[in-house]
């Protein structure tokens, strides 16, 4: 079982830190007021910039994050304790333009010493170091971060936003699950053509992935994470090897009715690969407030010139490789209850490969902690189950998932030689009023079972299967 971990290296610094945060959970809110203002500063069009800058609106978000690891007996256990937090803000509109800037701090209170090795298999830490630095760690105390400064220009149909920029895609997202989401450097634009059709695109030069604080062009931010290993067994030689100008997306939102939406992706990586992503979402409403609903998702990836770098020993995506998925889900609502299946085919034509630097996965069977990128041929098959009270301050979700995956050996198929496996998440939240309103709480508890072979070797078991994981977050929003 893991260790109970100490605050005997906790700087005066960093107790300041701490004695702040008690100070403004202590501080009455009058969310009435605060919402007043907003509303205020939202239809408010200013006449000149001092204008635009007084009447524009600021948030400040803090979070405390404490993650833990329970591996199999013999094989090391992790913990880490996180707090930090962020400024937003952004001008009331002049002329159609606003801005908008935004930026993070963040402290390691506690943790396990990330730059150790577990004696048994050699492996590193792989999810508390993701509340850090994973391309330091040794960094405890540098990891503020510039994340939005952006030029925005609105009229009623459409927006264009410059800059460092939160964006929301399928492959490209926040993947808000650390301290710090995924931020973007490019041009973005989203018109609104008719009330049924809505699209968006842009060009992105650079990426800041979560668990990082530098900006790294295209292709240096794919390889941050594990690079795992080529299809004929050898380590992946692509981090900074990589050659691409930027990405291009464009995404095509419509309306069919009032039941059923569809939206069509195309994201191409200049010189490394190109993916089509297809969902469609339908509605049907039942008698005496029940609904069910249903999606289907179809994906195809093929690989663009030499897939990033002429040496296929250093390249992301194979020459001429390509990858096939398909995921669909069937579930029913009513009230505060809410239950689906879900199903996840990738297909034998080749991995689905995306950068997992840049966000979490669209596939209905996604499960916080775990990903099926760099597989192909697999099954995924996830039951949920969601319930919330009437006023939604409390709600609880069980995920229960099997994933079953290539052989740890084939690894023309499993680029990270993970084990088949079974995953089991609670996920419980709690959104606090009165003297506490803005206060938000959640308690994540992960179990993951082996399923596939490891071959008698830990390497294939640590921090991958048979093991827990605990992980408790609050968030304070003013």
């Amino acid at each position: 079982m893991m260790n109970l971990f100490s605050f005997k290296n906790l700087s005066i610094g960093k107790l300041e830190l701490v004695v702040v945060w008690v100070l403004l959970l202590a501080l009455p809110r009058s969310g009435t007021a605060q919402e007043s203002q907003e509303t205020t500063d939202s239809l408010f069009v200013a006449k000149n910039p001092i204008e635009a800058f007084r009447h524009g609106s600021m948030d400040l978000h803090f979070r405390s994050f404490f993650m833990a690891t329970d591996n199999r007996a013999g094989l090391s256990d992790y913990y880490a304790l996180a707090t930090g937090g962020g400024l937003h803000f952004k001008t009331a509109p002049l002329y159609g333009f606003r801005f908008g800037i935004a930026g993070v701090f963040n402290y390691n209170l506690a943790s396990s010493d990330f730059t150790k090795k577990d004696p048994a298999t050699g492996a590193s830490n792989r999810y508390e170091i993701g509340l850090f630095d994973v391309e330091d760690p040794t960094n405890k105390n540098n990891l503020d971060r510039m994340e939005e400064f952006w030029l925005q220009y609105e009229q009623k149909k459409w927006r264009i936003k410059f800059g460092k920029q939160l964006l929301q895609t399928p492959f490209i997202n926040y993947q808000d699950g650390r301290m710090r989401p995924t931020e973007v450097a490019g041009v973005w634009g989203q018109a609104a053509p008719g009330s049924n059709i809505s699209v968006e695109g842009g060009w992105l030069w650079k990426i800041s992935p979560r668990s990082t604080v530098d900006w790294y062009s295209v292709g240096r931010s794919i390889g941050l994470y594990p690079k795992g290993l080529n299809p004929d067994g050898s380590l992946s030689g692509y981090p900074e090897n990589l050659e691409s100008k930027g990405v291009a997306l464009i995404g095509v939102n419509r309306k069919f009715g009032e039941h059923l939406k569809v939206q069509l992706w195309n994201q191409m990586i200049e010189n490394i690969s190109n993916t089509v992503f297809l969902q469609n979402d339908l509605q049907i409403p039942l008698k005496n407030g029940h609904t069910l609903f249903g999606g289907l998702q179809l994906m195809h990836q093929n690989a663009l010139a030499d897939g990033g770098n002429t040496d296929q020993k250093m390249t992301y995506f194979p020459k001429g490789a390509q990858s096939n998925a398909l995921s669909t889900q069937l579930g029913w609502q009513h009230k505060a209850w809410k239950t689906s299946i879900a199903y996840t085919r990738v297909t034998k034509d080749g991995r689905f490969l995306t950068p997992r630097e840049w966000g979490r996965e669209p596939f209905y069977t996604f499960m916080s902690r775990e990903r099926i990128e760099g597989s192909g041929d697999t099954h995924s098959i996830t039951g949920k189950v969601a319930w919330s009270t009437n006023n939604r301050r409390l709600k609880a979700e069980l995920v229960y998932g099997h994933f079953y995956l290539p052989d740890v050996n084939e690894t023309a198929l499993n680029k990270y030689a993970f084990p088949s496996f079974n995953q089991l998440n609670i996920d419980v939240r709690y959104r606090f009023n009165g003297w506490l309103d803005g206060l938000q709480s959640q308690l994540l508890v992960v179990h993951k079972g082996q399923i596939g072979d490891t071959y008698g070797q830990d390497k294939y078991v640590i921090n991958r299967v048979d093991m827990w994981q605990y992980n408790f977050v609050l968030n304070y929003y003013l």
